[in-house]
């Protein structure tokens, strides 16, 4: 049985429990339950303050943990980054009152920063030469300098509304952070082995993301140049139509460059085009 521990609530939690669910592992909904087992895949999933999973999985309490990059920075717990799984993407920031003049980094030297994330940025300050006043506060970071605790701040921003409800700007980016799947170094083979599964369904879903299957009918006589506009994984399916002269055409395409395509093959003659959603997809 292998257990992964996971937020217990929140955004990195919603998101969690959305991947698992799309790899077909079935866990009750149950939200008083710390330890729910899935009824179909040997796996037991442990809820935990986010804070607490890198040392959870670097102990053994837990095999595997999902956790945001920059707590597993910060904690510098002995673990492994087993796959970025490109959901809960925010950033680290530094962030001043709204209405001062920001010349630079040298800004901050001698000043007092409020943070919860003291070795990130202790790390950050000594590789830039800037010595400042590190305060470590757990909580309501942006309000430190309204209350005149902190010149600055150190914390997360995703929108960065927060930082504007507190009359605060973001003027450094010190580093980007996405959820993590963490393990620990010394699982047996056997847990391995059922690694090896939860990650072989992971990328099958996260290949899926932001794909599209599209059909579409195609004079026959443009194929060659419509298929030289799709850039599908290897080679869309061709099927002759009943109608003579034209043809189906399969392919999937990746939404990002969605409409630019579908506006050329719409050029090259190509009709009754259908989008379907790909909810996994195993290359």
């Amino acid at each position: 049985m292998l257990r992964i521990a996971v937020q217990s609530k929140g955004r990195l939690n919603e998101e969690t429990m959305a991947l698992l669910h799309e790899a077909d592992i079935k866990l009750s909904s149950s939200k008083r339950t710390l330890l729910v087992q899935s009824t179909n895949f040997p796996v037991e999933v442990l809820f935990l303050r986010d804070d607490d999973i890198p040392q959870s999985v670097a102990s053994g309490v837990a095999d595997l943990g999902i956790v945001g990059e920059n707590e597993f920075v910060e904690r510098e717990e002995d673990a492994d980054i087993v796959r970025r799984l490109g959901f809960s993407k925010c950033r680290l920031s530094l962030a001043i009152p709204a209405a001062v003049d920001y010349p630079g980094l040298e800004w901050f030297e001698g000043k007092k920063i409020a943070t919860s994330y003291p070795v990130i940025l202790k790390d950050f300050m000594a590789k830039k030469g800037i010595k400042a006043d590190i305060h470590v506060i757990t909580g309501s970071v942006e309000i430190a300098p309204g209350i005149g605790l902190a010149d600055a701040i150190f914390d997360i921003v995703s929108s960065g509304s927060t930082l504007v409800s507190n009359n605060l700007r973001e003027v450094e980016v010190v580093m980007k952070s996405e959820a993590l799947l963490i393990g620990n170094r010394n699982m047996t083979a056997e847990k391995r082995e059922v690694l090896d599964e939860l990650l072989f369904r992971i990328e099958a879903v996260k290949t899926a993301e932001d794909k599209k299957y599209v059909l579409m009918n195609a004079p026959t006589g443009k194929l060659k140049e419509i298929i030289e506009v799709l850039p599908g994984m290897k080679s869309p399916t061709v099927l002759p139509l009943a109608q003579e002269g034209w043809s189906a055409v399969h392919t999937v395409l990746d939404e990002r460059c969605f409409w630019e395509i579908i506006g050329k093959l719409k050029a090259l003659g190509a009709e009754g085009i259908l989008v379907l959603p790909i909810e996994k997809m195993i290359v």
